[in-house]
């Protein structure tokens, strides 16, 4: 009942989530306008951002760790350690930029490939600003073939409309809780470790445990 208290019966899964893309598609709105339901015309994010947000899916109360990396090239460096355990990630593009759209395959794809340490991770690729439909120069059909050739939930929302936005992360949690090894991450085992991330080389003597 006391929702301040740090009780880890409050809900029944943590689950890590990660937004990736080249900077300036909107990875910070799309994490602002679920968590608040506003939106704002964000400057570019340094390193890292984080943000919690609480949901109920599929009857499930679930604990969401959003973290929302930069997209700049000077901070990819950073980025590989978030990758860690996490159960889904977010591939964001800005469908007036195609420049954001084909560095998915060059860069983003491939990092992924690189740096998560779940096999069975979701992933989910967002096409943002549908807002600016008399923009757009990626079609909704590359995206969709897209997401069919690297395996990927697919949506294109609007962070500044709102559309999607929900459905964006109730879809990627819904094929988490349809996953059984990442499903058994998110349960009590590791609820205590996800908010001190280290670095790889911190702690890859814990690597085995439990």
């Amino acid at each position: 009942m006391n929702s301040s208290s740090s009780n880890q019966s409050e809900f029944d899964y943590l689950f890590k989530l990660l937004l990736i893309g080249d900077s300036g598609v909107g990875k910070s709105s799309l994490l602002l306008s679920f968590t608040s339901n506003t939106f704002e015309d964000l400057s570019p994010t340094i390193g890292v951002d984080f943000k919690v947000k609480i949901v109920t899916v599929g009857g499930k109360k679930l604990k969401l760790a959003i973290w929302d990396t930069a997209g700049q090239e000077r901070f990819r460096t950073l980025t590989s350690s978030y990758y860690r355990g996490a159960q889904g990630v977010i591939m964001v593009y800005d469908v007036t930029r195609r420049d954001t759209f084909t560095n998915l395959s060059d860069i983003w794809a491939k990092e992924i490939d690189l740096y998560s340490t779940n096999q069975d991770c979701i992933k989910m690729l967002v096409g943002n600003k549908v807002d600016k439909e008399s923009e757009r120069v990626v079609t909704k059909k590359e995206g969709i073939e897209f997401a069919r050739k690297y395996g990927c939930l697919f949506l294109e929302c609007s962070a500044k409309t709102r559309v999607n936005v929900e459905q964006c992360f109730e879809e990627l949690v819904l094929k988490i809780l349809d996953t059984p090894s990442l499903l058994a991450e998110g349960s009590a085992g590791t609820k205590k470790n996800i908010f001190n991330q280290k670095p790889p080389q911190a702690d890859a003597s814990a690597g085995s445990c439990c």
